[in-house]
């Protein structure tokens, strides 16, 4: 199972997106909606720590698959 605390980048597609608000209401730190379609925002395609578990989750419950998630890899020295 992967580290629920580690780093990730997200993307969210406007066109699947369907307005219905369960990822600016999970994660308002990383995701809001705008005013006039009330489509998905993206604030933050690289979450702080504190914000990582509201974003996995809020990804999960996108009823229109609209966001995705993958994890940053780690570089060497």
């Amino acid at each position: 199972m992967s580290d629920p605390s580690a780093p990730l980048r997200l993307s969210a597609d406007r066109d699947r997106c369907v307005g219905a608000g369960m990822c600016a209401l999970t994660a308002p730190g990383v995701f809001d909606q705008d005013d006039e379609e009330g489509l998905v925002v993206l604030l933050d395609a690289a979450p702080a720590p504190e914000h990582r578990a509201a974003a996995r989750m809020a990804a999960g419950l996108c009823p229109a698959g609209a966001l995705a998630l993958a994890p940053v890899e780690a570089t060497g020295p």
